[in-house]
Order: C-alpha cells, then sequence, then structure tokens
C-alpha cells in the first residue's frame, strides 16, 4: 500500500499536554488510499494493546523496542478503529502521541485523520482541533481538497460530525480562510451536517478582519444552510461595512434583518444611521429615525447624539439646536459626546458665545468635560483672539485634572502666534518638551511664522532645522517664509541657499517664492541676477505675473530718475506680461538717456 511520507523535524504543535513533532513531506501527492484489513485478532495489535495496557509498570520503550521497527501507519490505523482491548481513549491517544517521537516510526495523513474521527468521536474535542491543527499547519494553504477527502476516507468506525468542525477551525486559525470555506462548501457538496460550530468561528474571524464584503457573502451562504440567525452578527457587519463607506451594502445587511424574521434592534438603527451621518447623507439617517419610532422603537443618545453631529457637520446649527432640544424634552439626558460635538459645530461656525452657554449648561447638568470638550473650546477661543478666556479653560481642566495633550498645545501654541505674543507661544512649547509630547507639523509652522514675523531669523531657520530632523517635511509656504525673513534683511544669499534645500527636497517653487528672491535682489540693486532670475524662472515654465515685473521695475528705478519712472508707472499701470515690462524698461532707459543729455 503506498503511504504518504512522514519525516521528523524540530517544528511541533503544542495541544494541552501533548506535543507532536512531526511534518507533511512538500512532495506529497494525493493518492486513493486503500482501507487497512479487519485485525481479525493480529497479533501485533494484540502487543501494542498489552503494552498500553501495563505502562504504569512497564515503559512502551522497553515492551515495544522489538516490535517497534516493524510497526506501520495502518497497525496504528488498525488499533484505532478496531480497540481489541477497548483501551481508554486517553489512553490510545498519548500511544498515538509516543509514536510520533519515534525516529522510526512515521504517522500517514491516514493516520493522522483516523485520529482526529476517533477524538471527536469520544468528545476530546479539544485535542481533536490541536492534532488537525497540527496536520493544517504542514500541509499548508491550498490543502483543503485533499484533507477533507482523507477525513471523508478514513471515518471507520468512529466518526462525528464535530471533525468537519474541527477542520473548519484548524483552517481558520492558520489564518487559510479560503481553505476553510472550501471545507464548508464540500461539506455541503458531500450533504454531511453543516458544521455550524466551525461556521460560527469562521464568520467571527472574518467580520473581525478587513474584509466584510466577503464575510456578509459567507453569512448568506451559511444562512440558507440553516445556519441560526442573530441580530448581533448583522449589526457588526453593518458597522464594518459603514466604517468603510460601503454605505449601500450596509443598507442591504439591515434589509435582510427583516427577511430572515429577526426584529431590528436599536443597535442596529444606530449603526445604520451612525454611516448615514457620516456619510452626509441626512436625510436618510432622519427617515431611518422615523421608522425607528414609527416601529414603537425609542430613539437613544446615541441615536440623537449622531443625528446632532451630523447637522454640525453641514453647519445647520439651528437644527441641531432643535434636536438636542426635542431630545431633552423626551426626557434623554445628554451625555459628554452630546455637548462636545454642539460645542465643536459652534466653535467652528465662529458662534463662540453659544458655545460657551452650552458649556454653562453642560456643568449646570453636573456632566464633566474631557479633553476632546477642552480642546473644542480652546480652538475656538483662539480663533476669535480670546487669550484671557483661553487662560481660564487651562486652568479649569488642570483643576479638573486633565493634562493638555498635543492637539491642546499646539492650538494654543497656534493661538498666540496668530496675536503676537511670540513669548507665551515658546513657553507652552517648552511645556510640550517637559512633558515628553513632540511638536507637530501646525506647531512648527506656527513658531516659524511666529519667529519671521518678530525678525527673529535664527531662531526661525533653528526651528525649521528641527523641523526636518524630527523626520516632517516642510511646506512650500514654511520654505518662502523664511526665505522672505532673510531677503528683507538684505541675506540674499540665505535665501538662496533655502531655494536650493527645496528643490533638492522635491519642491518645485513657485512664483511666491521667485518673487520673494527678486524683491530682495531688486533691494539690493542687484540687477543683473535678477534678470538672470527672471531668465532662470522662464526656462523653468514659472510664469512670471504682474508683481514680478513690478519688483524688476521698482529695481530699475533704483538706477535711473525715479520722477521719470513714476511718470511711465502712472500712464502705463501695472504691468502685466514680459512683453510690457521689456518695452517699459526700453522707454524708461531712453528717458533716462534723454535726461542725462539735457
Amino acid at each position: 500500500m503506498a503511504t504518504l511520507k512522514l519525516s521528523r523535524a524540530q517544528h511541533s504543535l503544542s495541544p494541552p499536554h501533548k506535543t507532536f513533532f512531526l511534518f507533511f513531506s512538500s512532495a506529497t501527492v494525493w493518492y486513493k488510499f486503500t482501507p487497512p484489513p479487519p485485525h481479525q485478532q493480529d497479533p501485533i495489535l494484540s502487543a501494542i494493546s498489552e503494552a498500553i495496557l501495563n505502562t504504569k509498570t512497564k515503559p512502551l520503550d522497553s515492551s515495544l523496542r522489538k516490535l517497534l521497527p516493524s510497526l506501520t501507519a495502518n497497525h496504528v490505523i488498525n488499533l484505532i478503529n478496531h480497540n481489541p482491548f477497548s483501551l481508554p481513549p486517553h489512553s490510545l491517544f498519548s500511544f498515538f502521541h509516543w509514536l510520533s517521537s519515534q525516529p522510526t516510526f512515521r504517522h500517514t495523513l491516514h493516520s493522522y485523520c483516523t485520529m482526529a474521527h476517533f477524538l471527536c468521536s469520544h468528545n476530546m474535542l479539544p485535542q481533536a482541533q490541536s492534532l488537525l491543527q497540527f496536520v493544517v499547519s504542514r500541509k499548508g494553504k491550498d490543502s483543503a481538497c485533499s484533507v477533507f477527502a482523507c477525513i471523508v476516507e478514513t471515518k471507520g468506525t468512529h466518526y462525528s460530525n464535530f471533525v468537519f468542525d474541527a477542520l473548519m477551525m484548524a483552517y481558520t486559525d492558520n489564518g487559510f480562510v479560503s481553505d476553510s470555506i472550501q471545507c464548508f462548501r464540500l461539506v455541503r457538496k458531500h450533504k454531511f451536517r453543516v458544521p455550524f460550530h466551525g461556521c460560527g468561528y469562521l464568520l467571527d474571524k472574518m467580520v473581525k478582519s478587513n474584509s466584510p464584503a466577503s464575510a456578509w457573502e459567507f453569512y448568506r451562504d451559511i444562512l440558507d444552510c440553516g445556519f441560526p440567525p442573530n441580530v448581533y452578527s448583522f449589526n457588526v457587519l453593518m458597522h464594518k461595512l459603514c466604517k468603510e463607506g460601503k454605505l449601500k451594502e450596509a443598507r442591504l445587511v439591515f434589509d435582510e434583518i427583516g427577511k430572515r424574521s429577526l426584529r431590528p434592534t436599536v443597535v442596529s438603527f444606530n449603526t445604520l444611521i451612525n454611516g448615514c451621518c457620516k456619510s452626509r447623507d441626512l436625510k436618510d439617517g432622519f427617515r431611518l429615525k422615523r421608522i425607528m419610532e414609527e416601529s414603537g422603537m425609542s430613539p437613544d443618545v446615541f441615536t440623537y447624539s449622531v443625528l446632532i453631529n451630523g447637522l454640525c457637520k453641514e453647519s445647520r446649527l439651528d437644527d441641531a439646536n432643535s434636536l438636542f432640544d426635542e431630545m431633552c424634552e423626551r426626557g434623554l439626558v445628554p451625555n459628554d459626546v452630546t455637548f462636545t460635538t454642539l460645542i465643536d459645530g459652534q466653535c467652528k461656525n465662529g458662534r463662540i458665545d453659544l458655545a460657551m452657554e452650552i458649556y454653562q449648561q453642560m456643568l449646570s447638568k453636573g456632566v464633566k468635560p474631557d479633553l476632546i470638550t477642552y480642546n473644542a473650546l480652546i480652538n475656538g477661543l483662539c480663533k476669535v483672539g480670546d487669550l484671557k478666556e483661553v487662560r481660564k479653560l487651562v486652568d479649569e481642566m488642570s483643576i479638573r485634572g486633565l493634562k493638555p495633550d498635543r492637539i491642546t498645545y499646539t492650538t494654543l501654541i497656534d493661538g498666540y502666534c496668530k496675536e503676537g505674543d511670540l513669548e507665551s507661544a515658546l513657553k507652552i512649547r517648552k511645556g510640550m518638551s517637559e512633558e515628553g509630547i513632540e511638536l507637530d507639523n501646525v506647531a512648527f509652522t506656527a513658531l516659524i511664522s511666529g519667529l519671521c514675523r518678530e525678525g527673529r531669523l535664527v531662531d526661525a531657520e533653528r526651528t525649521l532645522r528641527e523641523m526636518l530632523n524630527a523626520g516632517m517635511k516642510p511646506d512650500d509656504a514654511i520654505y518662502t517664509m523664511v526665505m522672505d525673513g532673510f531677503c528683507k534683511k538684505g541675506d540674499v544669499k540665505m535665501g538662496f541657499k533655502l531655494l536650493k534645500e527645496m528643490q533638492d527636497g522635491g519642491h518645485i517653487p513657485g512664483i511666491i517664492t521667485y518673487n520673494v528672491l527678486m524683491n530682495g535682489l531688486c533691494k539690493l540693486g542687484q540687477m543683473k541676477n535678477a534678470k538672470m532670475l527672471l531668465d532662470a524662472m522662464l526656462n523653468l515654465h514659472v510664469v512670471p505675473d504682474d508683481i514680478t515685473y513690478n519688483i524688476l521695475l521698482e529695481g530699475h528705478c533704483k538706477h535711473g530718475n525715479p520722477e521719470h519712472f513714476e511718470k511711465l508707472r502712472s500712464e502705463k499701470g501695472l504691468v502685466p506680461d514680459y512683453a510690457s515690462y521689456t518695452s517699459l524698461v526700453r522707454e524708461f532707459s531712453k528717458t533716462s538717456k534723454d535726461g542725462q543729455r539735457g
């Protein structure tokens, strides 16, 4: 009889108190299994059985020393199937495990499958699952057909349908989802009882993974086979689909709840309403709220909170306030999420007074604001420049035991810098460092901007270096800001150094950046260099604008008679293009020469 070659290796499987040290050869091919003949009081089976019975007094290594070299997998299969001495299941399994560790013995796929049947039929389910998990891990991906065929062929005298559950779970645990699904399809094809336990186990794994669409397809398949439906699974699938923005598919899942003779719960409605609001489909969100109420279900705090959030995102603040009032009238107590949503909406729309009113209402109802609430208020106050009220809120946070996070610090730095209070911004930055909180892009940008406004260009450039060392990529605006500061101070050389850094970092400077450099050159009277920069811009297909040409004309003015220039400029107005610029310069030069002759 052909056998599946097995070799000894250091790979192991560890079921409870058991370890297997065998793996299947990668060269194995599938073949037709021939069941072993009846034992007919086989003396070898009798000898093995007696040895197993006497293990307490004589170890197997000793009692089976002579017999071991002649033992084959067929002997083991016969022993399991016929068990002539009615050995206890755990004794047979221990013997099976002991054989795995013997260098002269090799189990076959069929001996493993036979033992899996035996374990399942004796309700030793964890051991059966561990055994099949070992088999699957060695057979690998896309092995479901061959292993399933072997399971079917080795049913023998011991059979339990749980073997298919264990097989599906083994493939699932090994990450071979497609094999596990294939096992289900093979079970259905061969008209075995559907392994609901294994199906549920796989469904749970699929739902938790990042493939809710596949999970939904599998769920429908097993439901059609009689798998008992439950609302929880539908809800989880809807949540996953909504999270991926697949609202259409989520609606189909919701509709299926009723088709399966189940009733949607509040969670079912809330999940889909939340998905609608996040997809900016408020109309359908409110439609679902109406259906919910018509079916005798009362919207809860979550329902109202997500709808209020949706309205705030669309700047429908009056509607959001009306819905909030409706919620309170129905006896529902808004939580911190509801209040924070409203506060944030008001702040983002510049209605800071209303936001503070809602905040006071929140405190009066005994609802504790959290860090998100304070961050929303601080952001709103910083936008309107009310730094006095900001300081009060920061003190309140401290009293309540809330520590500022990166968002808090960044908002404060940005707010102080925009109001020209650079020293306070630098103090906040120091506090961040002491707390071990790293600056983000917004904080760096705000500080660099503030330093440039104060003329502290060396500090601005050093902060730019810190930003780069932190692994962030400053945008064109930040570079241009620093370049402008240096150029206005007459340090055009540093401006060009930063331009080269920009280009080396993959930036493509635009017209604003070049205008900054052009202005610096012209203020220094370096008109030849300015002309070269203009030519370089044109070669790089950076189109000069009217500001560029008028900067150049201002520069030319410094080398001629300013009165003539002013006369020409008043006649021509702003210079819109290169032709106008060259014409005006030519005319200006001629006028200057005529003036000199006179």
